[in-house]
């Protein structure tokens, strides 16, 4: 009996000793990132329409920033900033790349290197599932860029049916890829990837880092049926396929916390969960894109408003952040890629954001960011600056323009003070200006201009192979006298 409480004790103590270590190890980073999410449209932001009962887990027993940024109001340099953590200007990608597999160009410059390169070289397992958008040619392919694995596809977007992977030009049809090669897929794509995301944390035995990037709720509107249904609540059939959408991509994450939960693996996993930028905002070009909420900001999608750059964002962490956190200090997903390589011990040279633990646990007060900055490729004429107090931005959008606001007492940009507070707008200004010095312009056209001059080459092409037909002369075969 004596012998057996001795046993029992050790047992004990092993345990103890294993949760003790397990504190003590680098933690696992999961990083989870929407598309095109609309702020109001999560339930830890206040939606009563849309059902997102494992994102507000997260968020409940977690940290909610309340003052959460992306670095851009659109998909591809988001991303580039994101994955680098570095601003996506100082290195001139602020395009959405095009699906050109053959051009060595078009993506992510491969002499930036992604935080996945930094913590691959600090000994985790790294892997990268579902939507890229940085680079299709062999250069930018995830698997050379730092992600030992990828399941998903390289284009800025996928239909999310099977039966859509078609031989097309179409980049929404390609079939996806598990580490360079054709893959499949036989369900609804965001049920797909989730599933993907719990077997890699299934199968791996060390630190791990894994990005887990859903195509959701981007268009183009497909969902399940059921799922569909279940939004009958919702009169507008765009919206009701829309939340159907984010309910599928909520029970995903369900599905991947759970999987963390089996391996023992949720107490040290640093979860983060942000949208790449704003819902979709009915403008003038895009005027049916009106399924969003980003209530209660302004605009969406494109726009230098806070409706464009002011995402849902939470982290979860049940070994450090205590439950119920609500932090109201400027954070920039650039922040990520800061906080996962300090916690991992591995390179931090030329990051542009800041390591958020310190102010998590206490040990830092105040913003992490005095000020975060933006600005647009397609003119040079948009931009924005925010400080904790104000915000200064031009962008030629209606209700827009030149624009100053008290980010304390109008959070929401109701209140237009240009030409009110010039000493407020130079100080910004010139902030602002201090900051672009160290940027570059970007040599890469957008998607649209890149496919448009793409096919005009291959049209020049063909005339001028009809040109050198017409001006050649038919040869003829010499014939001899014998053979007369």
């Amino acid at each position: 009996m004596i012998t057996k409480a001795i046993g029992l004790l050790f047992l004990l103590l092993g345990v103890n000793l294993s949760v003790k270590s397990a504190e003590s190890k680098a933690p696992n980073i999961v990083v989870i990132f929407a598309d095109d999410l609309g702020y109001s449209d999560v339930g830890f932001t206040g939606s009563k329409e849309i059902f997102t009962p494992n994102l507000d887990s997260l968020a409940n027993n977690g940290v909610i920033f309340t003052n959460g940024y992306v670095t851009h109001p659109y998909c591809g340099p988001s991303r580039a900033g994101l994955l680098t953590g570095r601003h996506q200007a100082r290195f001139g990608m602020e395009n959405n790349a095009a699906h050109s597999p053959q051009d060595p160009y078009m993506g992510l410059p491969v002499e930036q290197q992604t935080f996945a390169k930094r913590l691959q070289n600090a000994g985790y397992k790294t892997a990268v599932i579902g939507k890229w958008h940085l680079g299709s040619h062999p250069n930018f392919h995830p698997n050379n860029r730092g992600f030992d694995y990828f399941y998903g596809f390289l284009p800025g977007g996928h239909d999310y049916f099977p039966d859509s992977v078609a031989v097309s030009d179409n980049a929404y049809h390609v079939p996806l890829q598990r580490n360079g090669k054709s893959a499949e897929f036989n369900e609804y794509l965001t049920s797909a990837l989730s599933k993907d995301a719990a077997d890699f944390i299934d199968n791996t035995h060390q630190p791990f880092m894994l990005y887990l990037a859903y195509n959701a709720p981007h268009a183009p509107l497909h969902a399940p049926k059921a799922l569909i249904d279940k939004y009958q609540h919702i009169e507008d059939k765009n919206r009701r396929i829309y939340a159907a959408m984010i309910d599928s991509m909520d029970s995903g994450i369900g599905i991947v916390v759970e999987a963390l939960k089996r391996n023992g693996q949720l107490d040290n996993t640093l979860i983060f969960f942000l949208s790449d930028n704003g819902g979709v905002y009915p403008e003038y070009w895009n005027a049916w894109e009106n399924w969003a909420d980003n209530r209660p900001f302004r605009r969406g999608k494109v726009s230098l408003l806070e409706g464009g750059i002011h995402v849902p964002f939470i982290a979860h962490w049940p070994a450090k952040i205590k439950p119920g956190t609500q932090f109201n200090g400027l954070v920039s997903s650039l922040d990520i890629a800061a906080t996962s390589v300090a916690l991992a011990n591995a390179d931090v040279k030329q990051l542009d954001g800041v390591n958020l633990m310190p102010y998590l646990l206490g040990e830092k007060t105040g913003s992490p960011h005095q000020a975060l900055f933006w600005r647009l490729e397609e003119a040079d004429n948009i931009w924005a600056v925010r400080t904790p107090d104000a915000k200064f931005l031009n962008q030629g959008l209606p209700g827009a323009g030149l624009s100053l606001f008290d980010m304390q007492s109008d959070p929401f940009e109701k209140n237009n003070l240009v030409g009110k507070r010039p000493e407020l707008q130079n100080r910004l200004a010139e902030l602002w200006n201090a900051w672009n010095l160290d940027n570059q312009t970007t040599p890469l056209l957008q998607a649209l201009p890149y496919k448009q001059q793409q096919q005009e080459f291959y049209q020049r092409l063909y005339e001028q192979g009809k040109q050198q037909a017409a001006n050649k002369v038919p040869y003829q075969i010499a014939v001899t006298e014998d053979s007369k």
